[in-house]
């Protein structure tokens, strides 16, 4: 399965720059957006940017085009769509408030070892 590696390399990269709250949902049959859904925190503005350019550059050395970045300047929800799996990098105070997991409640979550 062509995803999985890139799930796992997404979700490295978010927790390499010690994102918080690392969720990753299925979102097959539910959305025709993406495959999977990574949703995470940082607690700073720098934080968020830095998550959000790990996921980017991680996965363009491995191959994988960056179909669209948005938010970066404002580092409050910076969406980073590789394809099959949309990240959203919230900053903290902003994760609560838009609740992307209870919106998706219907989403399976995606156990990745955090052995990576």
């Amino acid at each position: 399965m062509m995803e999985q590696p890139l799930v796992e390399l997404a979700y490295k990269a978010a927790d390499d720059k010690r994102a918080e709250d690392i969720v990753v949902l299925d979102m097959k049959g539910i959305s025709m957006i993406a495959d999977y859904f990574l949703i995470c925190h940082g607690n700073s503005d720098k934080q968020v940017q830095a998550i959000a350019r790990e996921l980017k550059d991680k996965a363009e050395e491995n191959g994988y085009s960056v179909k669209r970045l948005e938010g970066f300047d404002q580092a409050r929800w910076i969406l980073v769509d590789l394809g099959d799996i949309v990240a959203h990098v919230f900053h903290r105070d902003e994760r609560g408030y838009y609740n992307l997991e209870r919106l998706w409640g219907d989403a399976s979550h995606v156990e990745v070892s955090e052995s990576l």
